[in-house]
């Protein structure tokens, strides 16, 4: 039986792949020939819409902030309740794959370029959740300090590898919201 056509792909094929190869085997899995071998394509494909690796790696990198930060944020901010917010991103957050978020910080440990993505990823995040306290009624210092008390708290969490299954979120969630209430 004659194999079929090649398919063609897309960078967003290309950067998607990146994502899956990064969260299951780490920065390492971020290889033309090994992308191309686990899509079924030729290497001559990826150049074909990235100029380089290091162009792929930006990409990846460009992708994995918008998922990570900036498309939570929009659609939070579109379809929830001002007065719901935290919570729903607490729940979101702590619900989480965070494979992707531990491989993207252990990649970051050693490539300056992946460590600014990841300093722009906690500023949105932290800023995210400090203007969501300062809705909620706290003065800007104080929304700052609870802010980085959320966000270290789900960094300890995803970075420790634990799972918290539904009952436990949402225990999780009633404990940290004693913190968004203002005193």
């Amino acid at each position: 039986m004659r194999p079929g056509p090649t398919p063609r792909l897309s960078a967003d094929d290309w950067i998607n792949a990146g994502l899956k190869a990064l969260a299951r085997a780490g920065s390492g899995a971020l290889k033309a020939d090994l992308l191309a071998t686990e899509l079924g394509v030729s290497r001559g494909s990826f150049y074909w819409h990235f100029a380089d690796i290091g162009a792929f790696h930006q990409a990846v990198l460009a992708r994995w902030r918008d998922i990570a930060a900036l498309a939570i944020i929009d659609d939070i901010e579109r379809s929830v309740a001002r007065e719901d917010r935290l919570a729903v991103l607490l729940r979101r957050a702590f619900a989480g794959d965070t494979s992707l978020e531990v491989a993207v910080r252990a990649w970051g440990t050693a490539t300056p370029l992946v460590r600014q993505t990841l300093d722009a990823v906690d500023r949105d995040r932290v800023g995210y959740i400090e203007t969501l306290l300062v809705d909620l009624g706290f003065k800007a210092d104080i929304a700052h300090w609870r802010a980085l008390i959320f966000y270290s708290t789900y960094l300890g969490l995803a970075l420790s590898g634990r799972r918290l299954g539904r009952d436990e979120i949402e225990s999780f969630v009633r404990e940290l919201s004693i913190l968004s209430v203002p005193a």
